[in-house]
């Protein structure tokens, strides 16, 4: 009976623990237990008398706010401040920006999917709507990629349509002249372009992302918005931002180039300006643009403006016809026509009014671009990695059931079936998570961490989903020429990682690194309070985030433990059948993330910034708990149709799998070798066991993307698919549809030959005698005419005359 009565004890304070109760509710649940045992344990009076005498001495202690925080809190507060690690004043302001949405609760380890089951499904306006079906429609129509690529520049027609139809003016509200679209419209625009041409979409996309418009709407003068606005909407000013220096590139915030307040001439006059010196490169559109804005740490040495001498990282506007700045010349990002170029200046002076959001905005600079970043970066970069794996895999999916070997569609292989249907599930996966990271715009969020996330793991699927289109397209995918299709995609795909935070820093340092303290419910309030001015408060504060934390992390252990040896089923979920356990898995690996990280961060301490390996696992945890919700948000927003729970089915078990594989590595590079068994333990309890998608479930996508139904529909959603004689996506699916209805009866002819009923040494041989003895009608064998003909047609590749090639070389400039 003893031993019944302590089971029932840890089991009591368990289901406190994994219910998260609060302090209170702890002491009055463990005082309601110890009512039971006096009333009805066989346990005598000193016994009783005892565990009354402990359980009040604690409760007393712990709820009693006045004692805990005198005797217990205060000791370990000064020893914290001692201990905790450094943060810089860039990386507080960092920290002080964004929102936390869905991340916040995936970090808490109890994700609250009421909440999520009421974002709501995003939705185009008819204006929205319009403008996609014609004017990006009408743009993409006028593309051809070949063209462009060879010349490095887009023709001066396209550039015109551009401003011509406000493609510029996506962001800017309609009193300025712009379309004021929302994020979701943004990133279908940049989509569809992007699967005609990644140099056009990225045209398209920066004067929309991180540069002016969007700081000015934040942060401009109002006189400033009323001239400028109007003419970036009509495209009279082509904008670019030039924020990277040679010495500081993903360390932005150590950018040498300066300027110092003095007095210069500015049209004329005499007043009080700026003086600047800077080399900035990597600036897309700086060839081509007229008005550059740039970020530079401002000094005031003569004091001119007040006693601060150091003032701050600053944003200012400059015309590109400043005298002292030098602009025009150009890059050459992997044979990609974009312009982009460096842009330097020696002396250059510019009035105060320059500065964006005026002198009140002095010392800003960081905390504008920052906040623009993590709206800019959920939109354009995921949309055109997006676009061209979308365009990738509808090309390759349709062309593995075009080209056959050995009488067999290619995609009959289990080994390209295999490739494509990786390379569906990918697309899947990237079309969740940048539907998921826009409409967290749209709902108002500024989503800094999920923003990282979608732009680093949406560039990485291309950059998957590119390999595995150039493998299935071998000989065709290599030769470059106006009948390639993935050559260019190919080669452009690996810039988007180098752009807007390097991959390897957004994975090893942002996504986790400012996510913990972002999305973490109490780290960020404890290190606020070991820096409050007024010490006391600090107590208080620090008191009141460093209990809550300790029970957070109780709780988190108890609920990964439970959830791992129950396999989630406990958990509260919504949905039926498979999407349940979904939920269920994710809720199972959020509770175990939030307990790992929170040990990881302790047992590290300050060391933790610098094991960026660690780091990095934890993020590919968090981000692949986003990933599984996008995909699951996804599914129930295209309308849940059953024939795509083979694409979620895929990509929920490949993001299972990897979570799985993201502990076990963290794990096994845990410093403390036996601390690191126990928390096996804890996540792990009956193993791993997750597996990889099924080589069943990858062939089954490869067949559905190579054919004409709802699921490759909806992978492929999006993308230009009209047939205008330079767009691989509408050609190739045009002799798709040929090649699928002759299908039928080039099996009848090939059985005839195998036969021996039709004879021939050539394929015009051999239709004709099966015509000539009624084994073909007219119209299967005109079926098959045409199959054959567009076959031809798509396995056709490029070759060139020697000349030819060496005009083009003679095109190409050495550097200087």
């Amino acid at each position: 009976m003893t031993m019944l009565w302590i089971i029932s004890f840890f089991v009591w304070f368990y289901i406190l623990d994994y219910q998260r109760s609060s302090l209170s509710v702890f002491t009055i649940g463990i005082a309601a237990y110890l009512v039971l045992v006096s009333g009805f344990s066989h346990l005598g009076i000193f016994g009783q008398s005892l565990l009354w005498l402990i359980f009040l001495s604690v409760s007393i202690f712990l709820n009693i706010t006045f004692l805990r925080r005198r005797l217990l809190t205060r000791p370990i507060f000064v020893m914290y401040k001692k201990i905790k690690p450094h943060v810089s004043a860039t990386e507080k302001e960092v920290l002080s920006m964004g929102t936390v949405g869905w991340e916040g609760e995936l970090f808490s380890g109890m994700p609250n999917w009421k909440m999520f089951e009421q974002f709501p499904v995003p939705s185009l306006t008819n204006e929205e709507q319009n403008f996609l079906d014609n004017e990006v429609n009408a743009l993409c129509a006028m593309i051809d990629n070949w063209t462009i690529s060879q010349n490095l520049k887009l023709p001066d027609g396209l550039y015109h349509f551009i401003k011509e139809k406000g493609f510029w003016g996506l962001i800017i509200p309609k009193e300025y002249g712009g379309k004021a679209f929302s994020a979701l419209a943004h990133a279908e625009i940049l989509t569809k372009i992007a699967g005609k041409s990644n140099a056009v979409a990225t045209v398209v996309s920066v004067p929309n992302s991180l540069g002016p418009a969007g700081l000015l709407l934040a942060y401009g003068t109002e006189t400033q918005k009323q001239h400028y606005l109007p003419r970036l909407a009509k495209g009279d000013e082509i904008p670019c931002f030039a924020l990277t220096s040679p010495e500081a590139g993903s360390d932005a915030s150590s950018m040498p180039d300066y300027g110092v307040i003095c007095q210069g001439e500015w049209e004329g006059k005499t007043v009080m300006g700026i003086r600047l010196q800077f080399s900035k490169r990597y600036i897309t559109l700086a060839p081509i643009a007229t008005l550059v804005g740039l970020a530079f740490k401002l000094y005031d040495p003569d004091h001119l403006l007040g006693e601060n001498e150091a003032l701050g990282i600053t944003c200012a506007l400059i015309p590109a016809n400043t005298k002292g700045l030098s602009i025009g010349r150009r890059h050459y990002p992997l044979h990609s026509a974009f312009p982009n170029g460096p842009v330097k200046g020696k002396d250059v002076f510019i009035p105060l009014e320059c500065i964006i959001g005026g002198t009140e905005r002095i010392g800003q600079g960081w905390h504008m671009l920052m906040e623009q970043l993590s709206v800019g970066r959920a939109i354009s970069l995921p949309s055109i990695a997006t676009g061209g794996i979308k365009m990738a895999s509808s090309v390759v999916g349709a062309y593995a059931r075009i080209r056959q070997q050995f009488n067999l569609p290619i995609v009959k292989f289990e080994g390209v079936a295999t490739v494509i249907g990786e390379i569906a599930g990918y697309a899947y996966m990237s079309d969740a998570l940048r539907l998921f990271g826009v409409s967290a715009v749209d709902r108002g969020e500024q989503p800094t961490i999920p923003s990282a996330i979608s732009k680093y793991h949406t560039t990485e699927l291309a950059r998957k989903v590119m390999h595995g289109a150039m493998d299935v397209s071998g000989g065709k995918g290599i030769c470059l020429g106006p009948n390639n299709y993935i050559a260019q995609l190919y080669m452009e795909t690996p810039i988007a990682i180098t752009v807007e935070g390097a991959n390897i820093l957004t994975r090893a340092m942002i996504i986790f690194g400012q996510g913990a303290m972002r999305c973490h419910p109490y780290l960020l309030k404890e290190l606020e309070a070991a820096e409050h001015k007024d010490e006391a408060q600090g107590l208080i504060d620090f008191d009141r985030a460093f209990f809550s934390h300790i029970g957070y992390v109780m709780s988190n252990k108890i609920r990964a433990f439970f959830l791992a040896l129950t396999a989630g089923h406990f958990a509260i979920a919504p949905g039926k059948g498979r999407i349940k356990r979904y939920h269920q898995q994710l809720t199972r690996f959020s509770a175990a993330f939030a307990f790992l990280a929170d040990i990881t961060i302790i047992m590290l301490g300050k060391e933790f910034k610098r094991r960026e390996s660690l780091s990095a696992r934890l993020s590919d945890i968090l981000s692949l708990l986003y990933m599984g919700s996008a995909v699951l948000k996804h599914y129930k927003n295209q309308g849940a149709c059953l024939e795509d729970m083979l694409i979620v089915d895929w990509s929920c078990q490949k993001i299972l799998f990897d979570i799985q594989a993201a502990f076990d590595s963290l794990l096994a590079n845990l410093p403390h070798h036996l601390l690191a068994i126990s928390l096996r333990i804890v996540v792990f309890p009956l193993g791993r066991r997750f597996k990889a998608p099924s080589d069943t479930l990858s062939h089954g996508l490869a067949t559905r993307l190579s054919q004409v139904s709802g699921l490759s529909d909806r992978v492929t959603q999006g993308i230009y698919s009209v047939s205008d004689g330079h767009n691989a996506v509408g050609l190739i699916h045009e002799v798709l549809l040929k090649v699928i209805a002759a299908e039928a009866a080039e099996k009848k002819l090939y059985a005839a030959v195998q036969l021996g009923e039709v004879v021939g040494m050539t394929y015009e041989a051999r239709m004709e005698d099966a015509l000539s003895k009624g084994i073909l009608t007219a119209e299967e064998s005109h079926l098959i005419d045409e199959a054959k003909k567009g076959r031809d047609r798509i396995i056709a590749v490029d070759d060139f005359a020697p000349e030819d090639i060496e005009k083009h070389s003679e095109k190409i400039p050495s550097s200087t």
